[in-house]
C-alpha cells in the first residue's frame, strides 16, 4: 500500500499533468530516505517524438522523477512545509540503461548533506533491479509564490 498517493504527492509538490512523473510513494523515512514509483507507459506525451519507432524516455525527464522525488521528501518536512523545492545543480550524472514503455522506474534518493534551505541527495531510478540512471542533486527551497 502506498505512503502516498498521487493526489498526496499533488499536495506536497506544484507539478501536474503533463509535467508531474510520479505515482505512488512507496516508503519514505522523513528527512532520511524516499522510494516513490514512476509507471512509464507508451501513452506519454514525450514519447511521440522521442524516438519514434524507438520509444525511449529522455535523460533529462528521468532526472526530473528523481528530482521530483527529492521535492516529495524534501517538501515533507516540517522545516520546508508549505515552501517550494527548486533543483539547483545536478552532478556525477550517470545513464546506464533506456527506459522504454512498460519498464517501472523505482526512484531512490538519499539525503546526503542540508544546511539551511540548501541540500544534496543521492538518487538512483532503478528498472528491473538494475541502475538506469543515478545522479546527485542540488536543491534549494524557497517560500511559495502565487
Amino acid at each position: 500500500m502506498p505512503v502516498l498517493n498521487a493526489q498526496e504527492i499533488m499536495e506536497l509538490i506544484p507539478n501536474r499533468y503533463p509535467i508531474l512523473y510520479m505515482d505512488y510513494v512507496d516508503e519514505m523515512v522523513p528527512g532520511k530516505s524516499i522510494v516513490a514509483t514512476k509507471n512509464v507507459t507508451i501513452n506519454e506525451q514525450f514519447f511521440q517524438g522521442h524516438f519514434p519507432g524507438n520509444p525511449v524516455m529522455p535523460g533529462v525527464l528521468i532526472i526530473e522523477s528523481l528530482a521530483q522525488a527529492a521535492s516529495i521528501l524534501i517538501l515533507s518536512s516540517p522545516d520546508f512545509q508549505g515552501k517550494t523545492a527548486y533543483l539547483g545543480g545536478i552532478t556525477n550524472a550517470k545513464f546506464r540503461k533506456m527506459v522504454r514503455p512498460g519498464d517501472v522506474l523505482k526512484l531512490h534518493v538519499e539525503f546526503i548533506k542540508q544546511r539551511a534551505n540548501m541540500g544534496v541527495v543521492a538518487t538512483k531510478a532503478i528498472v528491473d533491479g538494475k541502475v538506469a540512471t543515478s545522479a546527485e542533486l542540488m536543491f534549494i527551497v524557497a517560500p511559495q509564490t502565487n
